[in-house]
């Protein structure tokens, strides 16, 4: 016979409470707590708790994801009792966009958090064990590595606010005894019933089944999480060593990612496409970057697109671009104009801002006085650059000075007369040997890149 589960008051004085605060003294005498509430019994617990310790450094938040119609019902639900409690509560309505509910919606209601919370203010929410035990499965049977079936952390601190569950170690079942002594109000999500989603299928379908074979089924999961932290930890201080030798947010040297074994090469590639981004790649996006364009042959023009950016290959480095950048050649206007020049004049072209100044040697300074012609490069043209001998194809030159090809397109030509002066480009400006050179002159110059 299964044994009773102790009662709400034996273990709050004899060991939950101060567990409790032990957990909270991380943190200084001037932080603030934000709770996140649903209005389920998990986050009705967490924040009576709250609101018994630290009845004064409290707010409560509900986010009404607006899918049910009766979402709002329970706003005023949670604000009443928040009123009663002399609690401040706010209400974030948030849209949640096509795709996976689950996930969008955890999209969404983690953005408005990020909205609201304060400085000195931590998030608090209502996990518990079943719910760690769970999101391990999930991730396990998604095909997660070590990072994934870490799972929740108790603290988890990230870049935009820090995140603390201090219910994570508690049963389900004990929260529901403990809510049912201290006769404490909450609402039942029907969708917590619905096996349409991944959660409530794994919860009603699959957890009765291994727990009749495993009793201690959920508590065993639960400390795989926590090894598995362990683990991501020891893991993510290597990495951060491997990404510091191959490169930086932008780019990865290959030959320096080609000393490492196999294993540590998939991990780089996958941390540093994710980015920004809360979730890695799937172990598929690696390879395909790895097959696809590290290494595709030297003369391709491979690109991987993934999560909003371009992944492409230039010589012997890795480069992550975004769509605009990538794309920008598509929307270029390529219109020859006419334009006017003085000196200091600033012009901000598609390879960056360029100022008019004086220089030892230049076009001449009565070509001030005239009008220019700026055109963008058609393929076929030849440059006599200044100090040179002979003319080269302007692609040459381009090949030569190592312009990444996907800037090449905003290279444009300064002429007057059909004389070609001289090239802007990413690099600067290259001065053409022409009659208009001379001592004393001007030049355009690169200020900054854009």
């Amino acid at each position: 016979m299964r044994s009773a589960l102790p009662t709400f008051n034996e273990v709050w004085q004899q060991q939950f409470r101060s567990s409790f605060l032990k957990q909270s003294s991380q943190f200084s005498d001037q932080t603030t707590f934000l709770i996140g509430c649903s209005g389920g019994m998990d986050s009705m617990l967490l924040l009576f708790l709250l609101s018994e310790i630290y009845p004064d450094r409290i707010r409560a938040m509900y986010v009404n994801h607006q899918l049910q119609r009766v979402s709002s019902d329970w706003a005023e639900f949670i604000q009443s009792y928040c009123h009663q409690k002399n609690i401040s509560i706010v209400i974030q309505d948030v849209e949640v966009l096509q795709g996976n509910v689950e996930n969008q919606a955890r999209e969404a209601r983690y953005d408005a958090f990020k909205r609201h919370i304060q400085k000195n203010e931590i998030l608090l929410l209502a996990h518990h064990q079943q719910d760690q035990a769970e999101t391990l499965m999930l991730r396990l049977l998604s095909g997660a590595g070590v990072q994934g079936l870490s799972a929740m952390k108790v603290v988890d601190e990230r870049e935009d606010f820090c995140i603390w569950r201090p219910l994570l170690d508690l049963s389900r079942e004990q929260i529901c005894q403990w809510v049912d002594q201290l006769q404490l109000p909450y609402v039942e999500d029907p969708t917590n019933l619905d096996t349409y989603y991944d959660r409530a299928w794994c919860r009603h379908e699959l957890w009765h089944i291994l727990q009749s074979r495993f009793p201690k089924m959920q508590q065993s999961i639960s400390r795989t999480a926590y090894l598995m932290q362990d683990a991501d930890e020891v893991l993510s201080e290597i990495l951060q060593q491997d990404l510091l030798l191959c490169g930086d947010a932008n780019q990865i040297d290959l030959v320096q990612l080609s000393q490492l074994s196999q294993a540590r090469q998939r991990q780089v590639l996958s941390s540093w496409m994710r980015g920004e981004s809360t979730y890695r790649p799937a172990f598929n996006m690696v390879q395909r970057l790895q097959d696809e364009v590290i290494h595709a042959k030297a003369d391709a023009k491979a690109a991987l697109h993934w999560n909003q950016h371009y992944y492409v290959r230039y010589q012997k480095t890795l480069y992550r671009l975004t769509k605009a950048v990538y794309s920008a050649e598509q929307t270029l206007d390529a219109t020859e104009r006419s334009i006017g020049l003085r000196l200091h004049q600033q012009l901000e072209l598609p390879s960056g801002v360029f100022e008019i100044q004086r220089d030892t040697l230049g076009l001449s300074i009565d070509l001030l006085e005239q009008e220019f012609t700026l055109t963008h490069r058609r393929g076929g043209e030849k440059i006599h650059l200044y100090g040179r001998v002979g003319a080269w194809p302007l692609k040459k030159a381009i090949q030569d000075a190592q312009i990444f090809p996907w800037l090449r397109h905003t290279i444009q030509i300064l002429s007057i007369d059909n004389v070609m002066l001289g090239v802007f480009t990413p690099h600067g400006f290259w001065l053409a040997q022409t009659d208009y050179c001379t001592v004393g002159g001007w030049q355009p110059k690169l200020i900054s890149s854009l």
